[in-house]
């Protein structure tokens, strides 16, 4: 076994401890739901800091059990980071696995081993809600909308599945439920294209008169469903098409239906919420809900999803021995491409936490995300944790929590031990290092209290709307994010002024660690083997 996979750091600190409920037979099969948010930030929550929205039935989760301050997803961007956390594999060890179109083949092929394989070895009922955005079909462009759509979730350990193709700005605009798509109206048969319209029917761009619920504030002018211009061309649906005011709804009714008929075998269920992505577009009970606008009120919608699903398993007596994890498929941003007034309505609302970035950099707030692990069983009451988490580890966290061994060649960046950290608050225990990939595949690498930032090429600020800096620089960058006062690749740091808005680039002060830390994310990258010091 190499360093990457059997390493544990100490944490410096632990802000909170707490006890440890005794082992029993029962908790040895705990259900599992991940609460997967895209585009959720850092600072999006109140139980971390969030002004002018109130999220109660995530804040419970908190309270309750274990919160994590330097939590990451593998990636700045859905897609990859999406894949990483159902295979365990980084991204860039796999072609097509960027932002993916909705028209885009499976990019998780049926031989790969999954989390939800994890969960049917150990002989549980599986089931995926919401966002998926990781392709269907075995080949882009080629699907059968109107028929089976193979291969599907069910080819990767999913028993049932009731999800969006890709996005809710990307067509087609329809739920998918195992394989074909619900409530089919056969007398509206679809057509999708990512290459051109269909002969006759409007778009954002050529009819702005038609955008009665959403105008683009840059994209998203093709195809128009339910008054939202979207990404990509579509034809058809008729009673399929989704209400943008429903999905949330749509979703969490299906999950919470899925947990009132599990009565006879544990179950794992991946629960992705499309909020607070764009478009924002609310159910009218969430209006004004935080006076931000909409994308205010979908954290509102978020956090009255999260609590549909924790009422439903209390209703059903099992909400103590279910595991709870709640987390962002990566960082922030404002305004991605919808005039919905969410940069002019923030009123003093930091979605990013006060990091610097978001979604599609570099910098931190592109990966560091929220992350509580709830489970009354075994964790009481609130704990917060300081060490490093990285998504990359979720496979191997779940197979360690259900005592199953992954294949030879299973997520094979996933750290073994990743089951200590993530469920343990007593253990002062972290991750060696954390990769993140920004939107151009540029790497950096956090290791100790260190950051580093590899060169790459590319604008300041991302081109296409948002006001997000990329973090993109041909010389390498290196910052101190933090004190943990514990060992660091530096001998002697104790000078180094806290940095964690990575406003200081210490590369030309510190070459030998830049020097250090370059080698270090290329063994990552090119071996998969680790520093070991």
């Amino acid at each position: 076994m190499n360093i990457l996979k059997s390493r544990l750091l100490p944490v410096a600190a632990l802000v909170a401890s707490s006890g440890v409920c005794a082992q029993n037979a029962e908790a040895d099969r705990p259900n599992v739901v991940l609460i997967y948010a895209d585009d959720l930030g850092f600072g999006d929550l109140s139980c971390y800091g969030a002004r002018n929205v109130s999220t109660p039935n995530v804040d419970a989760l908190a309270q309750n059990g274990l919160r994590f301050t330097n939590a990451h997803s593998v990636a700045s961007t859905s897609t990859p980071s999406r894949y990483s956390l159902l295979t365990g594999e980084y991204p860039w060890r796999k072609e097509g696995t960027d932002v993916a179109a909705g028209n885009a083949a499976m990019i998780i092929s049926p031989e790969q081993f999954t989390v939800a394989d994890v969960f049917k070895k150990a002989h549980y009922r599986t089931a995926a809600f919401g966002k998926w955005h990781l392709g269907l079909g075995a080949q882009t462009g080629a699907q059968d909308w109107n028929g089976v759509v193979s291969p599907a979730l069910s080819d990767i350990g999913f028993d049932y599945s009731y999800i969006m193709a890709a996005t809710a700005d990307r067509v087609p605009c329809v739920f998918i439920e195992n394989g074909r798509v619900a409530n089919y109206d056969p007398s509206s048969p679809i057509e999708v294209s990512y290459s051109r319209n269909f002969p006759g029917e409007p778009t954002g761009r050529e009819n702005p008169e038609l955008l009665y619920n959403l105008k683009h504030s840059h994209g998203h002018d093709m195809s128009i469903v339910n008054g939202i211009g979207r990404i990509g061309f579509m034809r058809g649906g008729g009673n399929a098409l989704w209400k943008d005011e429903n999905i949330a709804d749509s979703i969490t009714a299906r999950a919470v239906d899925f947990i009132e008929k599990s009565d006879d075998a544990p179950f794992f269920i991946y629960f992705a919420t499309n909020d607070v992505h764009v478009p924002r577009f609310p159910h009218e009970r969430f209006r004004g809900a935080t006076g931000m606008g909409l994308r205010g009120d979908a954290i509102a919608q978020f956090d009255w999803c999260v609590g549909q699903v924790v009422d439903a398993l209390r209703r059903k007596g099992i909400l103590d021995n279910t595991v709870i994890i709640l987390t962002s498929d990566n960082g922030p941003v404002v305004d991605d491409g919808y005039a919905d007034s969410a940069e002019e309505l923030l009123n003093g609302h930091d979605p990013m936490g006060g990091l610097r970035g978001g979604k599609y950099s570099c910098f931190e707030a592109g990966t560091r995300v929220p992350f509580i692990v709830h489970w009354p069983e075994r964790i009481k009451k609130g704990a917060v944790k300081e060490g490093l988490v990285s998504q990359i580890d979720f496979v191997s966290a779940m197979a360690g929590l259900v005592n199953v061994s992954l294949p030879k060649d299973a997520a094979p960046d996933a750290n073994d031990d990743a089951k200590e950290y993530w469920f343990n608050p007593d253990k002062g225990l972290q991750r060696l290092y954390v990769v993140q990939m920004a939107s151009n595949h540029t790497l950096s690498l956090r290791m100790d209290d260190w950051k580093y930032i590899s060169p790459s090429n590319g604008p300041k600020m991302v081109p296409w709307g948002p006001k997000i800096e990329t973090g993109y620089l041909a010389e390498p960058q290196l910052y101190r994010i933090m004190d943990n006062k514990k060992q660091s690749i530096i001998p002697d740091y104790s000078s180094v002024p806290d940095d964690p808005c990575e406003t200081v680039n210490l590369a030309d002060e510190y070459p030998n660690v830049v020097e250090r830390m370059n080698n270090i994310l290329n063994d990552i990258r090119e071996k998969g083997v680790a520093w070991e010091d």
